[in-house]
């Protein structure tokens, strides 16, 4: 794929970047489900660490590192009204039932992804998806799905994804891909077989070049000026 036009390019691409249409780099995974081994690149060395509070005292301050990335993203860089204190951002679905997807490279966090059982329960609240369709935030529409809101222990919702706009545009695609086989192979590591979240409605194009399948499953709806839309991911064989 040629450079990318930051004249022409949509919000949304800038968020969720094409990537390129050659054949992902495979990773093989570790003896745990925690972290999988390094990805070699030309200009460094990303590493994928699947976090969880059982084992984040493993990885230093990574997971800090992780909240205040999320801080940078989501309240510096896109305003939304969350949760933050020390330059972290955080909500009520960071809970030892979550797990936390890591691109990194000597310390800087260049993407993440959080992901949530669809049978979770915290005192009011579940997963984002589900307290949306229930009333529960403000700022998600209650039309978020066609459907119920599944709860199921076999689909976890995936959430807070971002590409640090610090990751050179050359570099996104990778960052990008390898961001979601970690997120898939995280996925089945706890049981799931499906993963649902909120992705521009573009979606398609590019999870297509990586060779992963979704189905839309809920309207189109704004959010940050993007069209985005539900989505049902199935991690069964991609990222193997």
């Amino acid at each position: 794929m040629g450079t990318i036009d930051h004249v022409s390019m949509t919000r949304a691409e800038k968020i969720f970047p094409e990537l390129e249409a050659s054949e992902p780099q495979q990773t093989q995974p570790d003896s745990t489900p925690t972290e999988t081994p390094a990805v070699s690149l030309p200009k460094g060395q990303m590493r994928a660490s699947v976090l969880s509070y059982r084992v984040m005292h493993q990885f230093g301050d990574l997971f800090v590192n992780y909240l205040k990335a999320r801080h940078d993203v989501f309240i510096g860089q896109r305003g939304w009204n969350l949760p933050e204190i020390d330059g972290m951002e955080f909500d009520q679905y960071d809970t030892p039932l979550a797990r936390f997807v890591v691109i990194h490279e000597f310390g800087e966090i260049l993407a993440g992804i959080r992901l949530t059982p669809t049978n979770a329960k915290v005192g009011l609240y579940s997963y984002m998806i589900r307290d949306a369709q229930l009333g529960l935030l403000k700022d998600l529409p209650l039309d978020v799905l066609f459907f119920p809101a599944p709860v199921n222990d076999q689909i976890w919702e995936a959430s807070r994804l971002f590409v640090s706009k610090n990751v050179a545009s050359s570099r996104r695609g990778e960052v990008q891909r390898l961001l979601m086989t970690t997120m898939a192979s995280a996925a089945r590591e706890v049981g799931a077989k499906q993963v649902i979240g909120i992705v521009p409605a573009v979606f398609r194009r590019w999870l297509q070049r990586i060779g992963m399948s979704a189905t839309p499953v809920g309207p189109e709806m704004p959010i940050d000026d993007v069209r985005t839309c539900a989505a049902l991911f199935d991690v069964t064989t991609f990222g193997n």
